[in-house]
């Protein structure tokens, strides 16, 4: 039984739902060393330049960061090494198919510990133009707008 339950998000990438439609989300596991193990339940990640590729049949996180674990010794890890991510083969076919016929790729969207094991969820997204994030944001605006009308009603009918 593990010592730890539920979900516990290490690191966001709010970047990449900003400049990507989503289309599907997977969880993956990682291949980590130990020092990126004790970095990440530090609490310490970062995703925004991070992404993931597909190279002989593997799946790989490239660029993320996991800074080097403090009172590491000599065999700490590089930041922004690439980490094989841990996918069914369906699913990695069925990314690299979706990727080949263009305009798709693939972003890590989280880091987290589910159960105490470190996963990462991935998209497969589509890139948006200038004019779709100015429309998300208006729309994100308006809603905004919407819900505090709606509050300030309520407290004032009570």
């Amino acid at each position: 039984m593990p010592k730890e339950t539920g979900k516990k998000v290490v690191a966001s990438n709010k970047k990449a739902r900003h400049d990507y439609l989503i289309i599907d989300t997977l969880e993956a596991g990682m291949m980590l060393t130990g020092s990126e193990v004790k970095s990440l339940r530090m609490g310490r990640a970062s995703l925004t330049d991070g992404y993931v590729f597909i190279e002989r049949g593997e799946a790989w996180l490239d660029a993320a960061y996991i800074p080097e674990y403090l009172n590491g010794s000599w065999t700490n890890h590089a930041p922004r090494r690439k980490r094989k991510l841990l996918l069914h083969r369906q699913q990695i076919d069925k990314l690299y198919m979706k990727t080949r016929e263009g305009g798709y790729t693939i972003v890590p969207l989280q880091i987290y510990f589910l159960d105490g094991r470190a996963k990462v969820e991935i998209a497969l997204a589509k890139g948006k133009k200038e004019y779709d994030k100015r429309q998300t944001l208006r729309e994100r605006q308006d809603q905004r707008e919407a819900d505090r009308a709606i509050a300030s009603r309520k407290r004032l009918g009570e």
